[in-house]
């Protein structure tokens, strides 16, 4: 360990840096496979600031914790690059525009309920989104999957999620212990297999091999850990003295202070969770607007789990007991936007120079290749199910046995879904667009065809 260079100081200059997750931070639609895509072209394939090896160990630490993986993975490689700060402006700014965005449609939603121009550009951003997703689906598999036996693990967890409604936790434990054993069994298999063997270009500015200078301590620990539940726990407090224990913004605060730490799987294993309190419990909106808020969070940047803004949002203003049900909208929208993302950074601080010291030890690193390779399969999963949801009105539920799936209705196909999906298709892949112009022309298109009438619901 001793002879591994150390990682001191910005890596790259902060202003520069700055930027950089801003431009992300505009691009990053389609859940956490749109978003861990844009960060792999960005900062690994584009700009060089940390190798595939370092990206790939990064997102199989991110995809064990609670919570939105993708903001976490960038929150962990603003750590690398500019210590704390960096950390902070990365994960700040993934979910910065996103929430600004979502905050408008939910006044918009409530104030004006669907309107044509809303619903047209939405029509024409899924499949852009779409898109961009099965993009992810190509690069991460390309370079992870560098040996048959990954790409059989990839599968897979593809089969188990998509076909058998395998628990997520579940599959990744058995694809890291299949790592593991593999691994043991036969320890030169897998030799760099998922760390980026196919990873051309120049060298990167982070070393594979660097260690970075923030060292693992108890002290370090207990600080962080000190300083994390007091910023966590304090909104919630002073909203508690403010209105009561009993009002909404109250219960709003605990609830999802709750469901930010048992978000593993990232934010569809926990949606339907959150849907049947807020709806049948709490009553803070209907089911109807329960699913009108996961599109609109579907199709604004940042990680799918912010609609429970859209949730809050709404159970505050239905209910805003003394305040002005506007101001509880927003107050509600912003306390649960805190207490979801405030233990991204906790998490990330306190593990991440651990899991940097761990990266030479050949066991972990076997677990973690074999869950790289499911990983693959996940997003995979990600893009079927986005691939469903936007090219068909309806699906019907099988339950046959141990299969457990949502078949498409083939008679409720979506037109103008199909062939924007096939223009966005062409852009992302023949022309290698950007993803902002393919989101922009995706976007016109939809507007287009719901402007002239066509069927864009």
């Amino acid at each position: 360990m001793s002879a591994q260079p150390d990682v001191r100081g910005d890596v790259v200059p902060f202003r520069t840096v700055l930027k950089a997750w801003f431009l992300i931070s505009l691009q990053t639609f389609g859940g956490p496979a749109g978003q861990i895509a844009v960060m792999q072209r960005t900062l690994v394939d584009e700009r060089r600031w940390i190798g595939q090896q370092r990206f790939i160990h990064a997102l199989n630490y991110c995809m064990l914790l609670p919570g939105p993986e993708a903001q976490q993975l960038a929150i962990y490689v603003g750590w690398l690059l500019n210590g704390v700060r960096g950390g902070l402006a990365a994960g700040i700014l993934f979910v910065i525009p996103g929430m600004i965005a979502l905050l408008v449609l939910s006044i918009v939603y409530v104030a004006f309920g669907d309107t044509t121009v809303v619903t047209a550009l939405f029509a024409g951003l899924a499949p852009a989104v779409l898109a961009i997703v099965a993009q992810a689906v190509h690069r991460v598999g390309r370079r992870a999957l560098s040996h048959p036996l990954l790409v059989a693990l990839a599968v897979a967890a593809f089969l188990a999620l998509a076909l058998f409604g395998i628990a997520f936790p579940i599959v990744i434990a058995a694809a890291a212990l299949a790592g593991w054993a593999i691994g043991h069994w036969k320890p030169g298999l897998l030799a760099n297999g998922g760390h980026g063997k196919t990873d051309d270009g120049p060298a990167p500015l982070i070393a594979d091999d660097a260690l970075h200078h923030d060292a693992p301590s108890a002290k370090r620990a207990i600080r962080i850990i000190a300083v994390g539940l007091i910023l966590w726990a304090a909104p919630v407090i002073a909203v508690a003295l403010w209105t009561g224990t009993g009002s909404v913004l109250t219960a709003q605060g605990l609830f999802f202070s709750g469901t930010a730490v048992v978000t593993f799987g990232g934010a569809y294993a926990v949606l339907a969770y959150v849907a049947q309190r807020a709806v049948e419990h709490y009553a803070w909106l209907s089911a109807t607007d329960m699913v009108k808020g996961l599109a609109l969070a579907e199709t604004t940047p940042g990680p799918l789990i912010m609609v429970v803004q859209f949730v809050a949002f709404l159970g505050a203003y239905h209910h805003p007991g003394d305040l002005n049900p506007w101001a509880a909208g927003v107050l509600g929208a912003l306390l649960t936007t805190w207490v979801t993302f405030v233990p991204c950074f906790l998490f990330i601080f306190l593990g991440a120079p651990y899991i940097e010291r761990l990266r030479s030890n050949r066991k972990l690193s076997a677990a973690l290749t074999g869950i790289t390779a499911a990983v693959v399969g996940v997003i995979a999963n990600l893009a079927l199910y986005f691939a469903v949801n936007t090219l068909f009105a309806r699906t019907d539920p099988v339950d046959a046995g141990p299969l457990r799936f949502a078949l498409p209705d083939l008679a409720s196909v979506r037109p103008v879904a199909v062939a924007i999906t096939v223009v966005a298709l062409i852009l992302v892949f023949a022309l290698r667009w950007p993803v902002l112009r393919v989101l922009g022309v995706c976007a016109g298109l939809g507007l287009i065809a719901g402007l002239t009438g066509l069927p864009v619901a």
